[in-house]
């Protein structure tokens, strides 16, 4: 068998290097495309709007020529993962993007095994329930389980919240490997400190005008935390003094149950190293 080698800058006698290993060491950033950076940001940017909008508002919000973002919105029509109103000029998602999203869903191990859980909270307690997972510095409200009361609070599917502003945010940073100290302020990380301790979180006022939510972490193999679990309540239906006491332990003890789904063997109540979770109590009906 003979070897190949190369005789350049003093290599003679030595294999040669692999380009794939060569590549692999370069910053995934050095492989960026910026016309597909450009067609995911329009992408990305109409997935923001609530209603239909048009080519100058994409524009204008990006920062890209009108030409250029028309040349896109093109493509993507084309190819359906945009619609054009009739008789407008106003750009809404289309099918394709939402064929796209629900394979990925269907195939997400995490959905798939919290949604089930998700939906038996939510029959007992009757208040709105979200699965959460981080995204960079936001904490993203990526599926629900709406409660069955006529007054609810609008659908938070789909938005994103600063990781430091909100209840789920801070399980993803108090729980989430090497993010603890994300910020030196002694004020959050008294917060965090506080939230790996106790194993949940809890904010007021925060995703809107008397609302409240409570949060808990979900860990899958190894301890690694998954995702996160949020219940959103308006606060005239539950006072801020009974909230705690009439839903929390339901919400911890879904937390338990998904994580064991997930591969989770331990608890995590007394802090992110032993990770330990209450012990499990029956459900039932909040009645406040």
């Amino acid at each position: 068998m003979f070897h190949r080698f190369d005789d350049r800058e003093g290599s003679i006698g030595r294999p040669a290097q692999r380009k794939d290993v060569q590549l692999a060491a370069r910053g995934r950033d050095s492989y960026s495309i910026q016309s597909v950076e450009n067609a995911l940001d329009v992408l990305e940017a109409l997935c923001d709007e609530e209603e239909a909008v048009r080519i100058s508002r994409l524009s204008q919000r990006l920062g890209m020529n009108k030409t250029s973002v028309f040349r896109l919105m093109a493509t993507f029509e084309n190819r359906g993962y945009v619609e054009r109103e009739d008789n407008t000029s106003k750009y809404r998602l289309g099918l394709s993007a939402f064929e796209v999203a629900q394979k990925f869903l269907a195939r997400m191990g995490l959905l798939r095994k919290a949604k089930p859980e998700m939906e038996k909270l939510v029959r007992d307690c009757n208040e709105t329930v979200y699965l959460t997972v981080r995204r960079g510095t936001d904490v993203l409200f990526f599926d629900m389980v709406d409660t069955t009361h006529q007054v609810k609070i609008v659908s938070l599917m789909g938005r994103r919240y600063p990781l430091t502003a909100t209840a789920a945010g801070q399980i993803h940073l108090a729980f989430d490997d090497g993010t603890a100290k994300a910020t030196n302020r002694c004020t959050l990380t008294e917060d965090l400190a506080r939230v790996q301790i106790q194993g949940w979180s809890r904010d007021h006022g925060v995703l809107g005008d008397g609302v409240a939510s409570l949060a808990v972490p979900l860990f899958g193999s190894g301890g690694k935390l998954c995702g996160g679990l949020c219940m959103i309540v308006p606060e005239f239906r539950v006072p801020q003094d009974q909230l705690s006491a009439a839903l929390l332990p339901e919400l911890i003890e879904t937390g338990v149950v998904i994580s064991n789904k997930l591969g989770h063997v331990g608890h995590y109540l007394n802090g992110p190293k032993s990770r330990q979770h209450p012990p499990a109590k029956s459900r039932g009906k909040h009645h406040i």
